[in-house]
């Protein structure tokens, strides 16, 4: 079987082609330079540069894997989280090929994409495992014991680690997107600021970001001649600090020695050196999709559409957009 798979949900457009679970393509056009003289994503503004980009990433993705639009089987489409009016072209598009070629269609919960992203470099890691999703939107620990089941342990109770990259990245006048801008420039700096790490008792799985933020903010009006770099730096010490501590205790509590870390955050080069450290440390596996699969794209809506196609999940052609779709909800 052979699926194209639609990915909108923010301000990146992907299009990728899967057969049964191999990529064939996987094409993706960033709105950065678009957004970046707003600092932030004009929702109105993505929704039009999606209608733009996605014919042509369509027909390049299509040259790419050898096919012709008559060899799909099925067409996917991100229906939510997300911004509305971004959502609904993705998914019209889909459901308009779906129409017109008599083929089927799913809608994807654009979580359950990053859920399965891992796959689609580590086929066959088993069941059960921790999952760290972390993005720009969700923070958040689950236990998968199956495709199918699956339930969330902890989660942010304020601002998610991508939002309080973005927000400090912005303190720091480091532009948009503030994430890899402020990766960067902690590259250069050293973590000896002491940021309070929130939430830290043992027993709690939960996170909190926004205490943090505001103790950057109050450093920063005492300290304005600190050097940004040891802020940054230290900033993100803290916040991987807290997202690494609670998932290896989640790890810990449940008895399981598996952890897989996903989301737009999971291509933070710290993260990813300071995970498997603590993996090591505590005799335990930790997987991290390849980066290109971790930030928005179209690859990972395939795979977890053939999750879903497997089990005869289909979705009927009335489905609509649902910015606020949450993990445990239909997709």
């Amino acid at each position: 079987m052979i699926l194209v798979a639609f990915e909108t949900s923010c301000d990146d457009t992907g299009v990728a082609i899967l057969e049964e679970e191999r990529v064939l393509s996987n094409n993706l056009a960033s709105q950065v330079h678009v957004h970046g003289k707003f600092g932030g994503v004009v929702p109105e503004l993505a929704a039009r540069k999606h209608l733009e980009a996605i014919p042509v990433l369509l027909d390049k993705s299509l040259e790419e894997a050898g096919c012709s639009i008559n060899d799909i089987d099925c067409f996917a489409a991100t229906v939510g989280p997300g911004l509305v009016g971004s959502l609904l072209v993705g998914l019209s598009f889909a459901k308009g090929l779906a129409i017109a070629t008599k083929k089927r269609f799913v809608g994807v919960n654009h979580l359950l994409g990053h859920l399965h992203a891992v796959f689609l470099a580590f086929p066959d890691i088993k069941y059960p495992f921790v999952v760290l999703l972390v993005s720009g939107g969700h923070s958040e620990i689950l236990i998968m014991e199956s495709w199918e089941k699956f339930f969330r342990v902890g989660k942010t109770r304020d601002d998610a680690a991508g939002e309080s990259f973005d927000k400090v990245a912005r303190m720091l006048n480091l532009g948009y997107p503030g994430g890899p801008a402020l990766e960067l420039l902690a590259s250069a700096g050293n973590p000896r600021i002491p940021f309070p790490r929130p939430l830290s008792e043992k027993d709690n799985l939960d996170f909190s970001f926004s205490g943090l933020k505001t103790a950057v903010l109050y450093h920063l009006r005492q300290n304005p001649k600190e050097k940004k770099e040891d802020i940054a730096a230290s900033f993100q010490a803290a916040i991987i600090e807290s997202l690494l501590e609670k998932t290896f205790s989640a790890a810990d509590k449940f008895n399981i020695s598996t952890v897989v870390i996903v989301g737009g955050v999971a291509s933070n080069a710290l993260l990813r050196s300071e995970a498997h450290a603590y993996a090591r440390k505590r005799n335990t596996k930790v997987y991290f999709p390849p980066k290109q699969y971790c930030t928005d794209n179209a690859a990972m809506i395939g795979r977890a559409a053939f999750e879903m196609l497997n089990r005869n999940l289909f979705s009927d052609l009335s489905e609509n957009a649902v910015p606020y779709l949450g993990l445990n909800e239909s997709c």
